[in-house]
C-alpha cells in the first residue's frame, strides 16, 4: 500500500542540508524560470481542513514536485509520482465509504496569488536553533510578488508566506 494511499507515491526520506541540496539541487534549481500552476493540498472533507501530514505537491506543469516533511527533521523530495488531476480524491482503503479525502489548490488565497508567476529562486532554509528544530530543512519557493515556504511544523507541513525569521539560515539554489 502507498503512503496515505496515494497510489504511486512513496516517500524517500533525507536528513540535513547537504543530503537534500546533493540529491535535488539540480532539479529545484531547474525549477527556476518556470511557471507556477497550482500548489494542491490534501483536503480532510470530514472536518473541511487541510491535512498537513499528507504531501504538498508544486506544479509547474511538466514537473511536479511532492514535498513531505515528517519526524523532527526528515523531508522527502519526489517528483511527478502523484496526478492530482488524475484522482481529485481517494478512498483511503474502503471503496465503499465515501472519499474523506481530496485534492484541492484553492486551500490558501497567499498560494492562488502566486499561480502564474514565474518562480525567481528556490531555497534550502537550515533551522539553525538550540532546539529539536535544528537542522531541519525547508523549502522555500520566491517570484516577483510573494514566496511560499513548506517548512517542519513537527512531524507535518507547515506553510509560510513571509520573509524566513532570523532562525534559518538561506542557501539559495540560483546563485
Amino acid at each position: 500500500m502507498a503512503f496515505f494511499d496515494i497510489e504511486g507515491y512513496e516517500p524517500v526520506w533525507l536528513s540535513g542540508l547537504q543530503a537534500i541540496r546533493r540529491a535535488h539541487g539540480d532539479r529545484l534549481r531547474a525549477l527556476v524560470g518556470r511557471r507556477l500552476r497550482h500548489v494542491h493540498l490534501t483536503w480532510f472533507v470530514e472536518y473541511a481542513e487541510w491535512l498537513s501530514d499528507a504531501p504538498v505537491v508544486v506544479d509547474f506543469g511538466d514537473e511536479r514536485l511532492e514535498i513531505r516533511h515528517w519526524k523532527f527533521d526528515e523531508l522527502s523530495l519526489t517528483w511527478n509520482t502523484i496526478d492530482p488531476y488524475g484522482k481529485s480524491s481517494w478512498d483511503w482503503g474502503d471503496p465503499a465509504e465515501p472519499s474523506p479525502l481530496r485534492w484541492r489548490r484553492d486551500v490558501f488565497p497567499e498560494l492562488s496569488a502566486l499561480e502564474g508567476q514565474v518562480l525567481q529562486d528556490v531555497e534550502l532554509l537550515d533551522c539553525a536553533t538550540r532546539d529539536m528544530a535544528n537542522g531541519m530543512v525547508a523549502v522555500g519557493f520566491v517570484f516577483p510578488r510573494g514566496r511560499f515556504t513548506v517548512f517542519n511544523a513537527l512531524d507535518e507541513n507547515g506553510l509560510e508566506f513571509t520573509e524566513p525569521d532570523s532562525s534559518y539560515q538561506r542557501h539559495s539554489l540560483v546563485g
